[in-house]
């Protein structure tokens, strides 16, 4: 089997349109094709999430979704996946992946399959199991791809995505995710790899459950999370906070939340605040001839609640808002509360600029500079290579 890579192209209409859009330069980077054989090296690529899973178990519908803003009714005319598709997720340093979409007929025992390449480079895997239908067959493939990964890569997160549970009653649901979890763990045990954790999701794109699954894989790929929980933390205890996400504005997931428990429907009111932001700001923020940004340093937004609830954003950086759930009562300092919120903001941008300047001292030197020196110009002395 001849295994083709091919780059997901953005459509037209993710840039300037309805008040649902996004503009051009708002989303993810360009995107340029690469051939099967002009793939980048692990060490050289960015991490990498796997999505896999059976024909039309939905994998494609869920970048498109998560990643692409398309709606979860235009996903039903996607055509079924032949290719493997690459996506070149940039918005941020904290969400800076790859996502690869594999076709479903992927043949591990194929010998053209290069699969330890592959699973070398990997950050998290995504097995996207279809709820509605028999998941027999889903198990094995499962157990077969995963064991097969850890082999290569015993550092991947594996991730189970028990998808389309939007058509099952709430009874069904549970018991759908024991038996899947069951069944997939006594594979492992009797392949002698319990030290193999699976993590399990319940997920439907038609409500907030496929983004807040993707915000749990995110997380485990940055680095920084536990210090960015701890700023989260510090700046609730001071600012009479009840809730703070940390969001990535473009595919609404939270990169980090403080330690206290993700209630859904918080997360689902902060995720609809953000879509109003972006919304009214496309249609009123925008110059007449559609230059500008729809979300920039200036942006910011207070929505009161009829229950005394207060939802407060504000632009962190480019890419990053910050999302707060208080008290009316609470909200009544805000003098102090934007003043934390500065200090924050600042700590943040010293995480982004220690981890670009990690990045750039772990990147190797260009070939034709094998050493490094200290000069001085005009009497300041440099490092130069």
């Amino acid at each position: 089997m001849s295994l083709q890579y091919e780059e997901e192209p953005l459509a037209e209409h993710y840039g300037y349109g309805p008040p649902d859009s996004f503009p051009k330069d708002f989303g993810y980077g360009e995107e340029e094709e690469e051939e099967a054989e002009d793939l980048p090296a692990p060490a050289d690529s960015k991490p990498r999430i796997l999505l896999m899973g059976l024909r039309r178990s939905g994998k494609s519908s869920i970048q498109k979704v998560v990643f692409h803003k398309m709606s979860p009714n235009e996903t039903l005319f996607l055509e079924s996946t032949n290719k493997i598709y690459k996506d070149d997720i940039s918005s941020s340093s904290f969400v800076n992946f790859q996502i690869w979409d594999f076709p479903g007929q992927v043949d591990f025992f194929d010998p053209t399959f290069d699969y330890e390449m592959i699973f070398r480079g990997t950050g998290a895997l995504i097995f996207v199991i279809d709820a509605q239908d028999d998941y027999v067959e889903a198990l094995g493939r499962l157990h077969l791809t995963v064991t097969r990964a850890y082999r290569v890569n015993p550092d991947i997160n594996f991730e189970v995505f028990i998808h389309k549970v939007d058509g099952l009653s709430d009874d069904h649901k549970i018991e759908t995710q024991r038996d899947i979890h069951q069944r997939a763990n006594d594979d492992l045990v009797d392949a002698s790899l319990e030290k193999l954790h699976l993590s399990f999701y319940l997920t439907s794109i038609y409500d907030h459950s496929i983004f807040e699954a993707f915000s749990k894989v995110v997380q485990k790929l940055i680095p920084q999370l536990p210090t960015l929980e701890n700023l989260l933390n510090i700046f609730i205890s001071n600012s009479g906070i009840e809730k703070a996400f940390l969001f990535d504005v473009v595919s609404k997931i939270y990169i980090a939340t403080d330690s206290s428990p993700v209630d859904m429907q918080s997360y689902e009111l902060c995720c609809d605040m953000i879509d109003v932001v972006i919304d009214v700001s496309c249609i009123y923020g925008l110059k007449e001839d559609g230059s500008g940004s729809a979300y920039d340093k200036e942006s910011m937004a207070i929505i009161k609640l009829n229950n005394t609830t207060v939802l407060y954003l504000k632009e962190v950086t480019k890419f990053l808002a910050l999302v707060c759930i208080l008290r009316e009562e609470s909200f009544e300092r805000k003098g102090l509360i934007d003043y934390n919120f500065h200090c924050f903001r600042k700590a943040i941008h010293e995480v982004f600029e220690v981890g670009v300047a990690a990045q750039r001292s772990s990147a190797p030197p260009p070939a034709t500079a094998p050493c490094s020196k200290t000069v001085a110009l005009n009497g300041t002395p440099r490092n130069t290579v």
